[in-house]
């Protein structure tokens, strides 16, 4: 993992350096995140950087099939159709797992994929702060495909806003400043200038979508950022809400709904790759694996963890009310990638965070995230009172 910048790294790390780079996330905002920030990037190499991007265009090209939107329309019956959906998806998530390859080498697995927003804005900020506060090469970068700070703010704006007024885009989410990941969407509003309201403050005249700004002004919506958690959404029926997903309504979604289902865990089976462990939808497992040790049980839609078994049994199976509803996964073996000042290891899990512009053939790889874990797995409940642990960023080579 670029052992010359790992070891240049540690050698310059401090505990006041943290604190400092700490304290200059959190005075932006004037917010402290809900999750861990690990107290260091990650340094990927170009062999390794080649082959994260090898497997994101081979999923890339089974997104890409023309039979797509007919293979996944499944995962659409039982759930929230939302209508005026898109050619294809504008937000693209592909999370990878480090792990070791039968050649002994560090390669990727596939962990999940996801037709929907991530941190496109925090992880641009937070890894301008960790170059401002420690000393990391210009021969490693966090953005992709040639783009600059300033043109990465440009696709995102382009993409989310277009042609429309900031006031007349809204990120959308359930009660958004209670959410863990709260830090992006200040993040979003401070690059931006756009509106983030809960969805329950959003209503419905005719056939357009309306909110009261902070001076007591109606505004019509006319985007919007879609931030909702179907999951959440289904749980929450103390939410007031003042229209439906399923109404007819004169907006553009950016970020569609509907591809929060259709590229998702649900996806999975379906896929193509050399970088991905074997997955089967539950109700198509005639015969339970006699190694089920070395699988995981997941349920569809879930987000963050939730709902996952990492030490399936039959009984968990039997459990399950919906089979149809869940995957059994292959487990995948992270193995320690990055050397701490402490002599610890740490294990590591990438996100790849492409945009997908309307005019575009396809989607475009930009950003990127990463997770550090002592743990079993990656979490924060496998993570407490740990350090060198958390969310991170990737600098590449």
């Amino acid at each position: 993992m670029i052992p010359e910048i790992r070891d240049h790294y540690n050698a310059q790390f401090t505990q006041e350096r943290y604190d400092a780079f700490l304290q200059d996330l959190y005075s932006q905002f004037d917010h402290i995140p809900g999750f861990r920030i690990a107290e260091t990037p990650v340094f990927i190499p170009a062999a390794l950087r080649e082959q994260i991007f090898e497997a994101c265009h081979q999923i890339t090209e089974a997104i890409l099939r023309p039979d797509f939107k007919q293979m996944t329309e499944p995962s659409l019956e039982g759930n929230n159709r939302v209508p005026g959906e898109d050619a294809h998806t504008t937000f693209l998530q592909m999370d990878f797992g480090l792990c070791e390859g039968a050649d002994g080498q560090i390669t990727p697995k596939l962990i999940e994929v996801q037709g929907f927003p991530s941190l496109y804005f925090y992880q641009h900020i937070v890894a301008g702060l960790y170059r401002k506060h420690f000393d990391i090469p210009s021969t490693v970068h966090h953005l992709f495909n040639e783009y600059t700070p300033e043109s990465y703010v440009q696709l995102l704006r382009d993409v989310i806003i277009g042609d429309a007024d900031p006031k007349e885009t809204v990120l959308i989410d359930i009660e958004p400043f209670k959410q863990n990941t709260q830090i992006d969407f200040h993040a979003t509003r401070k690059v931006l200038g756009i509106h983030v309201a809960c969805v329950s403050d959003l209503y419905k005249r005719g056939r357009s979508l309306y909110y009261t700004d902070d001076h007591g002004k109606e505004i019509q919506v006319k985007r919007i950022y879609n931030r909702v958690i179907f999951d959440e959404l289904v749980q929450r029926t103390d939410l007031d809400l003042k229209f439906s997903f399923n109404d007819d309504l004169d907006i553009k979604w950016v970020g569609h709904p509907n591809w929060f289902f259709r590229i998702s865990k649900f996806t999975m089976p379906y896929l193509q790759c050399d970088y991905m462990p074997k997955t089967m939808f539950l109700d198509q497992v005639k015969e339970i694996p006699s190694d089920l040790e070395n699988y995981v049980l997941k349920p569809l839609y879930s987000f963050s963890g939730a709902g996952v078994v990492f030490h399936v049994t039959p009984q968990d199976i039997e459990a399950v009310k919906d089979p149809s509803q869940y995957i059994l996964q292959e487990k995948v073996k992270y193995v320690p990638v990055i050397k701490t000042v402490d002599g610890d290891a740490v294990k590591v899990e990438v996100r790849i965070m492409l945009i997908w512009p309307d005019d575009a053939e396809r989607p475009i790889i930009v950003n990127n995230l990463a997770r550090l874990s002592k743990g079993e797995m990656i979490g924060v409940k496998f993570n407490k009172n740990k350090t060198w642990v958390g969310g991170s960023v990737g600098f590449y080579e």
